[in-house]
């Protein structure tokens, strides 16, 4: 019979240099946000700045407005993914993207989605840039996410990256005055001034 671990309520005993898996990550119940990239814990930012929170209600509200009759569905951050990354070992990398579209709604549990989303949309921020430009990218292109958007609030621009033949390819990137063109989603009609309206 399973040994049946306790919950863990304080960050701080956790061991930083450890090796966790999903079974791990569903056990601890501090209020620290964290996700578990091949295995090792990564912090996230205590909280997001308001432009950040603002870009992400609006990104929200955008895609709901295009998928709420559709068969696929969307959800924004906090929202668990575990990623099947062919170089790591099973549920060991678990990500919290601000905002995604899954269309295989088998993938889906009471906990969140097993699996990769279709399209994953990252919001930059000054802690969290290079993480998003390079860590995530590799992840979700390794594990196959179909599109992936990165939203840059200082460039007020977007960069989008389709998977072809395993690589991300990028389009041109989308700066204000442009209509976005997702190759996954033709029907999506988003401008960057939409995205980017409720930011000063």
């Amino acid at each position: 019979m399973d040994e049946v671990k306790e919950p863990i309520l304080d960050y701080n005993l956790l061991d930083l240099d450890g090796t966790y898996t999903y079974s791990d990550y569903m056990r601890w119940l501090f209020k620290e946000r964290v996700e578990l990239i091949k295995g090792k814990i990564v912090k996230m930012s205590p909280g997001p700045n308001r432009v950040h929170q603002d870009l992400n209600f609006t990104l929200t509200g955008l895609f709901y407005n295009l998928f709420h009759k559709q068969p696929c569905k969307v959800y924004a951050a906090p929202f668990d993914v575990v990623l099947p990354v062919p170089s790591a070992k099973k549920d060991s990398t678990i990500v919290q993207p601000d905002l995604c579209v899954i269309c295989d709604l088998t993938k889906l549990d009471g906990q969140g989605c097993k699996g990769s989303p279709d399209l994953i949309i990252e919001i930059l921020s000054l802690g969290n840039s290079k993480h998003d430009m390079q860590v995530k990218f590799n992840l979700y292109e390794e594990s196959g996410v179909k599109e992936y958007w990165i939203v840059d609030p200082v460039n007020r621009s977007v960069l989008l990256f389709v998977l072809i033949n395993n690589k991300y390819v990028g389009l041109h990137p989308f700066l204000e005055g442009n209509a976005i063109e997702s190759a996954l989603f033709p029907d999506i009609k988003i401008t960057v001034d939409q995205i980017f309206e409720r930011v000063e």
